[in-house]
């Protein structure tokens, strides 16, 4: 049986490859995709989002989302922290969407599938967690709904926004916060194992050699990934880079491809230092019950091999 998904994305490059993932396994019934100010402000987002799915061939709604943080509207967005990002600059080097995104705000959208769902759709959040944080806060008997999250965030040794805190929770702490305590099961997809499953220049010419609409693609991504990666935070290898929001999505496919512990996780919102850091008790100080299983490694050969096989294939 496939498992339902919606993916919550600020697309963006990794974005890009995930939702790819996701449209293509055929483990995997992608239901919907909701958009967040992330990467890129929330409006390219959803066109970014929107070409994807115009490119493989799918038909699948977009929503867009939160523009801006839960509570902090002057919390730096990425172009105003990152003037000229490297990574993904504003759209997706392919063609512009012809397709267009739904009427309905993603929020009002995430209440209203999860109210009227039998429990059996994974939310998958793969960028800053302001539309999650707020379909919670707004109707909160969604949480019963929701059997798994399977979060892209955090990390204990890695942080990238800053010296202890990573990309997705910086943004919107409070939100994370929020999210982290909601009390629903979940698996944290931290940097400590999307760094430890590098993506290489190797790798993008086996997916290119495909000739797969999605694995072409995906090779444009990841190659723009890796030069801007070798030019402002080297991996310990040169030619290669995470594709953080991929791995997330081949967790729910095959859950070997990363390893986890289960401990309990918190995020910090005053610290002037260690503002979005998730705080994962690895040594289980607090004396809080464990309750996420936190990702701390992933295979690298397997993640690549899934990324080669999946986007190979082409819509039916």
């Amino acid at each position: 049986m496939t498992k339902k998904v919606i993916l919550d994305v600020d697309t963006g490059t990794d974005d890009a490859v995930a939702l790819m993932v996701a449209a293509l396994s055929p483990d995997l019934d992608l239901i919907g995709a909701t958009t967040v100010n992330g990467n890129v402000p929330v409006t390219y987002c959803t066109e970014n989002t929107l070409r994807v799915f115009d490119h493989i061939g799918v038909q699948i709604p977009v929503f867009e989302g939160m523009p801006t943080p839960m509570i902090r509207p002057d919390f730096p967005i990425p172009r105003a922290q990152f003037p000229e990002p490297v990574m993904h600059g504003d759209y997706l080097d392919i063609p512009p969407a012809r397709s267009k995104k739904q009427d309905m705000h993603a929020v009002n959208w995430l209440i209203r599938t999860y109210m009227e769902s039998d429990g059996d759709i994974t939310l998958v959040p793969v960028g800053p967690l302001t539309n999650i944080a707020m379909a919670i806060k707004l109707e909160p008997r969604i949480l019963p709904k929701i059997p798994e999250m399977v979060i892209m965030g955090g990390g204990h040794e890695v942080g990238n926004s800053s010296a202890s805190s990573e990309f997705n929770i910086w943004v919107d702490p409070e939100a994370a916060k929020v999210v982290l305590n909601c009390g629903r099961p979940m698996r944290l997809v931290t940097l400590d194992a999307t760094h430890s499953a590098l993506t290489s220049q190797e790798d993008c010419q086996r997916l290119r050699a495909t000739g797969a609409p999605a694995a072409t693609a995906a090779a444009t991504f990841i190659e723009r990934r890796i030069t801007g990666y070798d030019a402002t935070q080297p991996m310990k290898r040169l030619g290669t880079t995470p594709v953080h929001d991929a791995l997330a999505v081949c967790a729910i496919i095959d859950p070997s491809v990363i390893k986890t512990v289960f401990v309990n996780v918190d995020v910090e919102i005053h610290g002037e230092l260690t503002l979005g850091r998730t705080v994962c008790d690895m040594q289980h100080r607090s004396g809080k019950e464990p309750h996420v299983h936190v990702a701390v490694d992933a295979d690298e050969a397997k993640l690549n091999r899934m990324l080669l096989d999946i986007l190979g294939r082409r819509a039916a």
